[in-house]
Formats: C-alpha cells, structure tokens, sequence
C-alpha cells in the first residue's frame, strides 16, 4: 500500500470515464495497473447506459488484471427495475473479476432501490456497492438485511463515519486523490472502533471535502491537483476550468491545512 490506500479506481467520475474512448479506456487501465502492481488494487469504472459498451469495457479490464470493476445505474435512457438489474447482470455473469455497484442518482438521475439490491446481493459476482446516494435509510437496509458477504462502501468523504459507525467497510473517494494518507487514516480509525480520533482529522478536512464539490467533480479535485504541483493533465468538454473565485477558495483552504 502507498501512503495507506488499499486501491485505487481508474476511468470513474473523478477519471473522466464518460469522455474516454474504448481505446484510450483501455490504455489508461492497462497502464494503471502496470504502475500499481504490488501497491494497490485496481478498480475500474466501466459504467454507462450501454450495456454493451460497458461489457465490453469490463472485458478489456478483467483481460489486463483488474482486481474489480464498478458500474452506475445507466443514466439517461434510465430503465425499468427489470432492465437495471439484466444490466447489472449481464456484465457479472460475462467478467470474471468482481462488480462493485454504483449509486449516484444525483448524477445518474436513477438510483439503485432497495428491491434491485436484494435481487443482486446474492450474486456469487457482485461484490458490494459504492453508496453516494446519501440515502441513510437505504444504507443501513442494505447493511442490515442484506448480509455480511454484501460489502458496502461510502462514496461520499463526508458521509464516511457515519456510514462506517453503521458497517461500510471503508470509503471510495474523490478526497484522497489530495490527501490519500489522512482518509486512510480516517477509515483505520474507524474500522478500529475510534470514532473520537477520527472525527479530528473530519473536522480538520471536512470544509476542504466540500470544496471538492463546489463545482461539477471533477473540476474542484483537479484545481487542487494543480495547485499542489500534480500533474492532473487538462478537463475534457463539456468540463471546462474552475471559475476564479472558486479557484480561490479552494486555494485559501490548501494553504490553510499546508498543502501548499
């Protein structure tokens, strides 16, 4: 593990997937995995709203050694409850790595209800969930009813005590990209029941969590990449850069916490 992140996830929101092609998909997980053996796991996000296209994207990643892929409910088209789950389907029974599932209705406009996650959970392919639904009733159904074997991660940084206090297992997170070694921290201290010390590096980075969303994700994360000196490489239309105002605030908060 580098700086305490037990994996990272290639090609999700934050990566941009929507605007990679098939063949630059495909170049980025290969290369991200070649660059992460031996340090870190290797997600890949293989969501959109063709399942073809995502089939084929997860058979690209399974090929060069992913160690799992992650998929949203398919947005746009949307579906019914019967065509969510014959899409989630379709890739965990054709991959043979792990599918973690994806809940961002505020991006989707489409979430994973309760009844799709019960017809899924018991999927010997399907490993869990990211929840970025906020949903806390919905959460903690699917940690109580759908058993241990169902993994569940927060994906919000915000969300991330409250939901491991609950049973997450950990956060799948847009923060770390800036701060890898404080959540992995958080998420230790948690996971060892000391919510006390964990809730002092929350309160110390929570105002800096939310600039991440000032702006679409992933225009703010990027900005802070920038400005700490990482080679964050340049947004893809429709994103464009972050206005200066907001440039600045997130700039005041790095200088703050001495990130810069």
């Amino acid at each position: 593990m580098v700086n305490g992140i037990e994996a990272i996830v290639v090609a999700g929101t934050s990566g941009e997937n929507s605007t990679l092609e098939i063949h630059e998909h495909a170049q980025l997980v290969d290369f991200s995995i070649r660059k992460c053996a031996g340090k870190a796991k290797v997600l890949v996000g293989v969501g959109g709203n063709n399942t073809s296209a995502c089939l084929k994207k997860a058979k690209n990643a399974a090929e060069a050694g992913a160690d799992a892929v992650m998929m949203t409910a398919p947005y746009y088209n949307k579906c019914s409850k019967d065509g969510m789950i014959k899409h989630f389907k379709t890739i965990a029974d054709e991959v043979d790595v792990p599918l973690i599932l994806y809940n961002v209705p505020s991006r989707t406009s489409i979430g994973i209800s309760f009844e799709v996650y019960r017809a899924l959970h018991r999927h010997p392919n399907i490993n869990g969930t990211k929840e970025a639904s906020g949903d806390i009733s919905l959460i903690g159904k699917i940690i109580t009813e759908l058993g241990d074997n169902f993994n569940l991660w927060s994906g919000n940084d915000d969300n991330t005590i409250a939901l491991m206090s609950m049973g997450a297992k950990g956060v799948i997170s847009v923060a770390s990209n800036i701060i890898p070694a404080e959540i992995a921290q958080l998420c230790s201290l948690c996971g060892g029941g000391n919510y006390k010390a964990a809730w002092e590096i929350f309160r110390k980075y929570r105002r800096l969590m939310e600039l991440m969303f000032i702006d679409v994700n992933p225009i703010p994360v990027k900005t802070a990449m920038k400005l700490m000196d990482m080679d964050k490489g340049h947004l893809r239309l429709p994103l464009t850069d972050i206005e200066a105002s907001k440039e600045n605030l997130i700039k005041a908060e790095l200088e703050k916490l001495g990130l810069i």
